[in-house]
């Protein structure tokens, strides 16, 4: 089969690219924005890329197309396949079909923590010997890919509840049909396709649907919304983290030091190469979610000690005289607050200094602008990228006072860092997309300075 995929350098649409060359399907695709790590990923495949929608590409005559969720009516390319009658389908469906159907699928939901959850879930698996496939919404360093098919009966995927495609306006993760689901956490987000935070929870009932009897549900008992999720139906097993009487996790003889507990009765504890109250529940529910297919806590717990942690998820982009500069993919303001506090209790010493793109849908809506002091009023100096923004984001900011800085023009921003930084500070770099190519930009300028 030949597949043509509109959207390919999406994480998601990357990965459905990486998964259907595995599978032994020709593929090709286009996207108006390149970038790595998803582009060097798919050129590493030799998977053809083509700039830009324009509707010659039906000239390729693929067998079907698969419309990425970023693609909207109006997209050149789209509109001639629908002028057309050609046959489409959405990534997640003919992910569901090709890939899914037939495996032990292990998804993860949740506004925060995704992509790591999903990633250590992997890794339990594959250092438990169970060489599963997975579909990551990033790379996990243990991996090198952000997915891979295997011949094992196993597949972890990051269940999103972004919608699906033009075309299907219901949450990826109702295609995926888990027996195993990891509720991670709820809140507010996608603000240009969710009203509100109860139309988020009833996407997520809809996914409770789906699992089977014999399925397990691994939910945060620290989440309202969560509670208000199962109260509307729950027909499968269920286990409770974040709680006395379910799974627990705590501090050790130091930060990085984790403590799993069951039912009150120690599991085990391991230095967890991430930093983070909310790490520490990200690992937890991992480890719940592999016993679900017979991984001992004891075995997820030794496994975590190897974890080598993600790309964009407080990646250090590299060292310039005493300088860090990290990448992180916070963008949310509950993420921004937890990145720049784990970063905080893993560095206690020097400065941070945030570095935001507010760039994601919901920021550029300005939806959360509120909250974004709050978010980072742990950081000791905030730089923010306003271009694009329809929002006053001097304003928003101006809470933190001369603390927070504003610029609508990237090299001004790296000059302002610039002269602001001291050796010891953290630089910590948070966007939803590539950012100007400013991590590179910034460590350039600070060997030149």
């Amino acid at each position: 089969m030949h597949i043509h995929i509109l959207g390919i350098c999406g994480t998601f649409m990357g990965g459905v690219a990486l998964l259907a060359r595995a599978a032994g399907h020709r593929v090709t695709g286009c996207d108006a924005n390149v970038y790595p790590p998803m582009s060097t990923q798919l050129e590493e495949q030799g998977i053809e890329l083509t700039e830009g929608f324009d509707p010659a590409q039906l000239a390729l005559e693929p067998d079907v197309f698969v419309v990425g969720n970023a693609i909207s009516r109006g997209n050149p390319l789209l509109e001639a396949i629908l002028d057309r009658g050609l046959p489409y389908v959405s990534g997640p469906q003919w992910l569901a079909e090709h890939v899914l159907a037939g495996r032990w699928v292990l998804g993860v939901a949740g506004t925060h923590g995704k992509t790591t959850t999903t990633s250590l879930l992997a890794w339990i698996l594959e250092d438990a010997g169970l060489n599963p496939g997975f579909l990551v919404g990033g790379v996990p360093q243990n991996f090198g890919l952000s997915a891979r098919l295997t011949e094992s009966p196993f597949f972890v995927i990051e269940a999103d509840e972004y919608d699906t495609a033009f075309c299907d306006k219901r949450s990826k993760f109702v295609h995926y049909r888990p027996r195993t689901a990891i509720l991670n956490n709820l809140e507010f987000d996608h603000a240009d396709i969710f009203a509100d935070l109860p139309a988020i929870e009833t996407q997520f009932h809809h996914l409770v649907r789906t699992l089977p009897a014999s399925g397990r549900i691994i939910a945060n008992g620290a989440e309202a919304a969560l509670h208000r999720v199962i109260e509307r139906g729950c027909w499968s097993e269920l286990e409770w983290f974040n709680t006395a009487e379910g799974w627990s996790a705590g501090v050790g003889a130091s930060d990085a030091e984790a403590v799993f507990s069951l039912a009150g009765r120690e599991l085990g504890r391991v230095e967890l190469p991430l930093a983070g109250s909310h790490n520490r529940d990200n690992a937890l529910a991992a480890i719940a979610a592999a016993r679900h297919v017979g991984v001992t806590p004891a075995q997820s717990i030794a496994s975590l000690a190897k974890f080598a942690g993600i790309k964009r998820r407080l990646e250090v982009r590299g060292v310039v005289e005493g300088v860090t500069v990290y990448d992180d993919f916070a963008h949310h303001p509950t993420a921004i607050a937890l990145t720049v506090e784990g970063l905080r209790r893993r560095h206690p010493e020097g400065r941070i200094l945030a570095v935001l793109e507010p760039r994601s849908n919901t920021m550029k809506l300005g939806v959360m602008k509120d909250q974004l002091p709050r978010s980072l009023a742990h950081a000791d100096r905030v730089f923010c990228y306003t271009r694009g923004l329809g929002w006053d984001a001097a304003g928003a900011l101006a809470p933190l006072g001369a603390v927070a800085a504003c610029h609508d023009d990237l090299d001004a921003l790296v000059a302002d860092v610039v002269r602001a930084v001291q050796p010891g500070d953290h630089v910590l770099v948070m966007s939803n997309g590539g950012f100007g190519g400013v991590h590179q930009k910034l460590l350039t300028a600070l060997v030149r300075a």
